[in-house]
């Protein structure tokens, strides 16, 4: 259980006192356009936090991870465009620290007055932030704790790393959850321990091997398992089809002709898939049956019967948990098959969640509201994990 939170911090008192916020800041940006964030959900989730903070008199020393950068700078994952977005968003201009311990971040953060914030430089430019070494993860934490005199986890997207800012830096200060980690254990809680039944659980994405461990963890607890995205076809492998040159795992063809087994109707697979002749959204592509993929063909998406079965079986649903798109929904010819389904669970009279990652970007790409569900998750990877019955290092930090 986790201990304390943001609220027992402001009730303590935060004016004049400098606080290191951990958030979740790692946007997507537009490939064809450097520097411009595609989808800035991320900063926005963490907003509530950051205002709570700014607004009660306390200096916030915010700090995040971009990208995967080789535990050194990188100029392509920056933070400089994110720090822009962000005080737009808070309304007022957030100052940016172009190194994340050194001279600047420290000059910065010693003269930062009450009700400012400022964004340190990309965590994952020291090597102490992801190192699998004790000691030196130890070292570049005493270094962040030595910015602040409280500490916030609102990064839930992050909280299943054992990294420096996440697991190491709780240790050595006062530690309180953010609002977002708090709503996010609430959810994810209440949909692997208590979900309302019927419960039906959509998962895409490309491999089965990546939600092999959810797939075992709650088929015992789901009235439907819904299968789609390019781990539908190892699925389909499984029961004699020919896929042709869909994505493919071998090594899993047998672990999904158990799980069919193991599942007695209740895993759901496509019945029909968009093949394309290959992976562009020029390609010349058709409706075909599930079972008779051609050769020369690569399934792309679920196909219109798909997306109407998948929908009746969500739409008697009091519980809905949904990761991954059904198919490749950031080109067109392939986007009708994930936003039929997650409009399918916009209507339901229930709670649903969609589990973070693709789910959550395809949710803002196809401009759906996302107001319409219950809960849109800020961590695809910690989602999964929770609901596998892992201990998230991020969320263990705040319990001690």
């Amino acid at each position: 259980m986790i201990l304390k939170t943001l609220d027992d911090l402001l009730a303590e008192g935060v004016s004049g006192r400098r606080v290191f916020v951990r958030a979740d800041l790692n946007v997507p940006f537009d490939k064809s356009k450097p520097g411009v964030i595609s989808d800035d959900g991320r900063a926005r989730a963490v907003l509530p936090t950051l205002i709570a903070l700014r607004d009660a008199g306390a200096r916030v020393i915010v700090a995040s991870h971009l990208g995967r950068p080789k535990g050194a700078p990188d100029p392509k994952f920056t933070l400089a465009p994110v720090a822009t977005r962000l005080g737009e968003l808070l309304g007022s201009s957030v100052v940016f620290a172009s190194d994340t311990v050194g001279v600047d971040a420290q000059a910065k953060a010693g003269a930062l007055a009450d009700g400012e914030v400022l964004l340190l430089e990309n965590l994952r430019f020291n090597a102490g932030e992801t190192s699998k070494d004790d000691a030196e993860r130890a070292a570049f934490a005493d270094q962040l704790a030595a910015f602040a005199d409280f500490y916030v986890d609102d990064a839930f997207g992050a909280v299943h790393r054992k990294h420096a800012s996440v697991y190491d830096v709780p240790a050595r200060l006062p530690h309180y959850a953010g609002g977002l980690v708090l709503k996010e254990v609430e959810v994810l809680r209440k949909v692997s321990e208590t979900p309302e039944q019927p419960y039906v659980v959509v998962l895409g994405g490309s491999k089965v091997s990546d939600k092999l461990a959810v797939i075992q963890a709650l088929l015992p607890k789901v009235d439907k398992l819904l299968v789609g995205g390019g781990m539908c076809f190892t699925f389909l492998k499984a029961q004699g089809h020919e896929v042709g040159k869909s994505l493919l795992e071998d090594e899993m063809v047998a672990v999904c002709a158990d799980l069919l087994a193991q599942a007695d109707g209740r895993i759901v697979l496509p019945v029909d898939v968009v093949a394309a002749t290959e992976f562009s959204a020029d390609a010349t592509h058709d409706v075909v049956a599930a079972s008779e993929i051609p050769a020369d063909r690569l399934g792309l998406d679920i196909g219109p019967k798909s997306t109407e079965l998948f929908a009746s079986a969500i739409a008697g649903a009091k519980t809905v948990f949904w990761n991954g798109p059904m198919g490749v929904f950031e080109l067109a010819p392939f986007a009708a098959g994930t936003r039929g389904v997650a409009q399918a669970i916009t209507k339901i009279d229930g709670f649903s969640v969609v589990g973070g990652g693709d789910s959550a970007a395809a949710v803002r790409t196809l401009g759906l509201d996302e107001s319409a569900f219950g809960h849109i998750s800020t961590g695809g990877g910690a989602s999964l994990e929770y609901l596998e019955g892992k201990t998230l290092p991020g969320v263990a930090a705040l319990e001690k």
